[in-house]
C-alpha cells in the first residue's frame, strides 16, 4: 500500500509546477485587493494537471485542450451567474458541456480522464454572485492562468518545443469518435442530468456539486477501451471520491472554525493545491482530501455561507452524485475484456 501511495520524483516536480501556475495570480489579486477573484484563477490554474506523463509539444498540446474546455466552461459559467439564470438551466447547459467534453476528453486522450474539472468549473462560477466581477474579467483572469500554466509546463524540460508537428495534435478536432467514447459521453451527461435534476428537486442549492460528485465513477471507464472497465474499478473510485470529500469537509470545518481573514483563506487554498495535484495520481481518496477543502475555502471567499450548512450540503450533494454515478455505470455496461493498466498522462 505504501509503495501506491507515497508520490515519486516526477510527482513532486509536477506537483510544482502546477502550484507556480496558481502563486503568481494570487499575489497579483492579494496585492490589488480582490483575493475573492482567485476562484476563476484556481480553474485556469488545472490546465497545469494535464500532460504530466509527457513533454515537448504533446504536453504542450494537451495543456492547450485543456486550457480551452476549462476557459469555455468559465465563460459559460459566469454568463450563466450574470444573467441569474434559474438552477435548472444550469443543470440542462452543463449537462450538455459534459457530454462534449466527454468526448473531446477522450478523443484527445486528455489526462486526468473525463470532464469532471471541465464541468465543475462551468458550475461553481455559475454559481458565484453575479455582481463579483465583470464576465470578461473572468475569463480573463481564467485564460491568462492557463496560458501561465502552459509556460510553467516547459520550465526544466528539455527540448520543450520538440515532438509531433503542432497540427498533429489538434486533428482530434476532426477525428469521428469510436462507438465506445460516444456510449461514454452519453453515461457522464445522463449521471450529471440526473444528479442535477435530483438535487434541484431536492432544494438544495448549488446542484453543481451533485453533477460534478456524479462524474467521478464514471472516469474510471475508459470510453477508448471500455472492455479494459470493471464495476469493482468504477466502485473503488466512488469509494475515494465519498471518502477523501468527507475527510476534506472536516478539514475545512477546523480551517473555518479559525475565521481566518480573506487574504489567509486565498493562500491556505493555494497552498492546498500542491497536495491534491501530489496525490492524484497515486491515490485519489488522499487527493480529493486536499482539493474539498481547497473549493470550500474558495466557495467561502465568493459567497460566505454558515459553515455548518455549506459543509452539510456539500457531504450530501456528494452522496447524490457518486450514487447516480455507480448506478448509470451499471445500467449502461461498458461491456467485458481483459483489463490492461493505464497511465495518466
Amino acid at each position: 500500500m505504501k509503495a501506491t501511495v507515497r508520490p515519486d520524483r516526477d510527482d513532486h516536480h509536477h506537483a510544482l509546477r502546477v502550484l507556480a501556475g496558481l502563486l503568481v495570480p494570487m499575489s497579483v489579486l492579494l496585492l490589488i485587493g480582490r483575493p475573492e477573484l482567485l476562484v476563476y484563477a484556481v480553474f485556469g490554474s488545472f490546465a497545469g494537471m494535464y500532460g504530466r506523463r509527457v513533454s515537448g509539444r504533446p504536453r504542450i498540446v494537451r495543456q492547450v485542450q485543456a486550457a480551452g474546455l476549462l476557459t469555455v466552461g468559465v465563460a459559460i459559467g459566469v454568463t450563466l451567474a450574470h444573467v441569474g439564470a434559474p438552477v435548472w438551466v444550469l443543470v440542462i447547459v452543463e449537462t450538455v458541456y459534459a457530454l462534449v467534453c466527454s468526448l473531446a476528453a477522450d478523443v484527445a486522450r486528455l489526462r486526468p480522464a473525463g470532464p469532471f474539472f471541465f464541468i465543475f468549473a462551468l458550475g461553481a462560477t455559475a454559481t458565484v454572485p453575479p455582481d463579483l466581477v465583470a464576465p470578461p474579467l473572468a475569463v480573463a483572469i481564467c485564460g491568462a492562468t492557463a496560458v501561465l500554466a502552459v509556460g510553467i509546463g516547459m520550465i526544466g524540460v528539455p527540448h520543450p518545443l520538440d515532438g509531433k508537428p503542432w497540427l498533429t495534435g489538434m486533428r482530434w478536432l476532426l477525428r469521428t469518435p469510436p462507438s465506445g467514447v460516444c456510449v461514454h459521453a452519453v453515461r457522464y451527461a445522463l449521471a450529471v442530468g440526473v444528479a442535477g435534476t435530483i438535487g434541484t428537486v431536492l432544494g438544495f442549492d448549488h446542484a453543481n456539486w451533485a453533477m460534478a460528485a456524479a462524474a467521478v465513477p464514471l472516469a474510471a471507464i475508459d470510453g477508448t477501451r471500455p472492455g479494459d472497465a470493471t464495476t469493482r474499478a468504477v466502485l473503488v473510485r466512488a469509494g475515494h471520491r465519498t471518502l477523501g470529500t468527507f475527510a476534506g469537509l472536516l478539514i475545512a470545518a477546523v480551517l473555518l472554525a479559525f475565521e481566518p481573514g480573506a487574504a489567509v483563506v486565498a493562500a491556505v487554498a493555494v497552498l492546498l493545491l500542491w497536495p491534491t495535484e501530489l496525490f492524484m495520481s497515486r491515490h485519489y481518496a488522499v487527493a480529493i482530501g486536499f482539493f474539498t477543502p481547497l473549493i470550500m475555502l474558495m466557495t467561502e471567499l465568493t459567497a460566505p455561507a454558515p459553515p455548518l450548512e455549506m459543509l452539510t450540503l456539500r457531504g450530501v450533494d456528494t452522496l447524490i452524485g457518486v450514487a447516480v454515478g455507480v448506478a448509470v455505470a451499471v445500467m449502461i455496461p461498458a461491456g467485458t475484456g481483459r483489463r490492461k493498466a493505464t497511465g495518466r498522462d
